[in-house]
This record gives structure tokens, C-alpha cells and sequence, in this order.
């Protein structure tokens, strides 16, 4: 379709993810907290709710791009750009120099690694607010990253850790997972070329939805 990057097809943003995540719905604290780790000096445990205060809080329209080919087009996010949080945490627990990459955990287990030069860009944010209300459990209560030029495996709902690395994590994705996953060069996963994965995905979505939607005995396995 026009408009769309290669491979991909309209869809309403509906919760979706990796099958064996299809049945955690985390509880979201009363007062969440991030804890951030890894190479750093000082880890620490910050509230969320002064990081979703920092200067610079911000409304943008991002898509978000599933790597199992559909897209979920004209979503008005707000929040605050990661940029201005990892300034934040960077002068409280002081990471090495030399950190490369940055994982992001969500509440309910689920994890993935950006680089860090890819998780500051100018349109990555922290989004608490879908359309000018806050988010829902299953659009990534209390807080989600929105990483638009990357595939949504890279866009962590309910993040609750943020872990400064010197090297690549697989995550939760692990092999199938890329580790830029990059729309714009479908970089789906680091196994095949990206017009390989589309047709693998596009037979695997069926089932994996209907794990989504409440028949969670389907053994199906995809990634998001």
C-alpha cells in the first residue's frame, strides 16, 4: 500500500507480541518506579512520574510498524523524549563512557536492546498518552518506548528498567530478533533477508492473534 514501508499492511493497534507473552498482563504499581542498571556508576530507582515531568514533554504522530508485516498508522503519542530522560539518568548514575546499547524491560518480563545512538534520536519518546489519554494495560501502561523508525519489537510496553550496556542483548526476540531492526532497511531479524520474513510471518499471524485474543493452547511462535 501506498505510504507503507515494503512489506507491510494497515491494521488497528491491537496488543500484540511474542506467543508466550500473550497471557502476562502485568499489574501496574501505584507509584512505578524505573530502576536503571548495568555499566553505570550509581544504578538507581527513579519514580516514573519525574521522568514523565522533565522538560520537553511533547504530542507526536509515530506509526508503529509490526515486523509480522502490519502497521498501525497515525498514532498521536505523548511523552517525553528518551533523549532528555537518559540525560537525566546519565548525570544521576553516570554510565561508561563507552556504552553502546541500552536495554529496555518491560513489567511483564518482555525485553529489547537499541543502540544508544538509536534510542536518542530526535523521535524516540517515553509515551504514557495514546490520543491525549493515558495508555491502557494493552497499549503499555504506565509508560512504553516509541521507537517509530525500528520495528515494534523494539518499542517496550510497560517499561520498568532501563540496563546501559557495553555490548548487544538478544533479548526477549533472541535469534529472531535484529539488532537494529530498522523499518526503513527491513531488518526483520538477522537470520534471512527481511522479504523472506515477511512471508513466515504473514502465515504465523493468524495463530499467534488468536493466542492474543484468548486461545492461548495454540503453539504458534512469531515475533512482533
Amino acid at each position: 500500500m501506498s505510504g507503507l514501508p515494503r512489506g507491510q499492511s494497515p491494521a488497528p493497534l491491537r496488543r500484540f507480541g511474542l506467543p508466550r507473552f500473550a497471557g502476562v498482563r502485568p499489574e501496574v504499581p501505584a507509584r512505578p518506579v524505573l530502576s536503571v542498571s548495568g555499566v553505570v556508576r550509581r544504578p538507581a530507582q527513579i519514580e516514573l512520574a519525574e521522568l514523565l515531568a522533565l522538560p520537553g514533554r511533547r504530542e507526536q504522530v509515530s506509526d508503529l510498524h509490526c515486523v509480522t508485516t502490519w502497521s498501525a498508522t497515525g498514532l498521536r503519542w505523548g511523552g517525553v523524549p528518551f533523549r532528555a530522560v537518559h540525560q537525566a539518568l546519565a548525570a544521576r548514575v553516570r554510565p561508561h563512557p563507552r556504552c553502546a546499547w541500552v536495554t529496555f524491560t518491560g513489567l511483564d518480563g518482555y525485553r529489547s536492546c537499541l543502540t544508544l545512538a538509536d534510542a536518542l534520536a530526535e523521535d524516540v519518546l517515553l509515551a504514557d498518552t495514546l490520543d491525549g489519554v493515558p495508555l491502557t494495560g494493552d497499549q503499555g501502561a504506565p509508560a512504553r518506548l516509541v521507537a517509530p523508525a525500528h520495528y515494534g519489537y523494539k518499542s517496550v510496553r510497560h517499561v520498568c528498567a532501563v540496563e546501559y550496556r557495553l555490548s548487544y542483548d538478544p533479548g526477549s526476540a533472541g535469534p529472531l530478533g535484529h539488532r537494529r531492526g530498522r523499518v526503513e532497511k527491513e531488518e526483520r531479524s538477522a537470520l534471512l533477508p527481511g522479504w523472506v520474513w515477511r512471508r513466515v510471518w504473514r502465515a504465523l499471524v493468524p495463530r499467534v492473534r488468536r493466542r492474543y485474543d484468548g486461545d492461548v493452547s495454540d503453539p504458534g511462535s512469531a515475533g512482533v
